[in-house]
């Protein structure tokens, strides 16, 4: 009697673990098909990425463009960035990129972009002598290692080249967004920023990915 007991408990146990992932089996589609939404909806509106939405929410809310500023776009591959601030600002604007990977799309006649290091930005760079900017925005990220103390140090570091050319060649009043990860560096920069602007925000678009720890600090009005 006693084996067939054991045999009727090994059913039930396989039976357990059977539903467990069956709904783990459900879980996981739900968040692919999230992603999914977001790419299939840039890929049918011509954008290259779905980091359009990320922006397009940051414009609506805080209204960083308008009809002719000229913006600067600091890792702006591959170019959804580019395309959403060219409609911003009108063919009477004028739209830059700059990013290490070259831009495979096609873009309108008044955005520029190049392949290059933001550090040779300055002298001799693609920038035309004097040019100053309404707006510079950084989705700029670093390459990630799985680490979050590591990606966030990184992320800090280029955060703070971006503030640099912000500094560099916002007008007076200009406005700056930045995208960085959360960690322990997050409040020396945005204080940092706080000093730099007469207001500064952190917002996290809802077209961030809930798991991600990058958000945005939006900072208007250049001392």
């Amino acid at each position: 009697m006693a084996a067939p007991k054991n045999k009727k408990s090994g059913k039930k146990k396989l039976s357990r673990k059977k539903s467990n992932n069956n709904k783990s089996g459900r879980q996981k589609p739900g968040k692919n098909q999230w992603a999914d939404h977001l790419t299939l909806r840039a890929k049918a509106e011509n954008y290259p990425a779905r980091s359009i939405y990320k922006l397009e929410e940051i414009q609506n809310k805080f209204k960083v463009m308008k009809r002719n500023d000229q913006v600067l776009d600091l890792g702006c591959a591959p170019g959804s960035w580019l395309l959403y601030a060219a409609k911003q600002v009108s063919s009477s604007g004028k739209v830059f990129g700059i990013d290490l990977k070259p831009i495979e799309i096609k873009l309108p006649d008044h955005v520029l972009a190049v392949k290059d290091n933001i550090l040779n930005l300055g002298e001799g760079s693609f920038l035309e002598k004097n040019l100053r900017f309404n707006a510079v925005l950084s989705d700029m990220a670093p390459a990630t290692t799985g680490r979050k103390d590591v990606d966030a140090l990184k992320s800090f570091e280029l955060c703070n080249m971006a503030l640099k050319i912000a500094e560099d060649f916002l007008v007076q009043n200009g406005h700056f967004v930045c995208k960085i990860f959360q960690g322990n560096d997050f409040n020396i920069f945005q204080k940092n920023v706080k000093s730099k602007f007469k207001e500064c925000k952190v917002f996290k678009p809802e077209s961030c990915r809930k798991q991600s720890k990058e958000i945005y600090i939006i900072a208007k009005g250049r001392k």
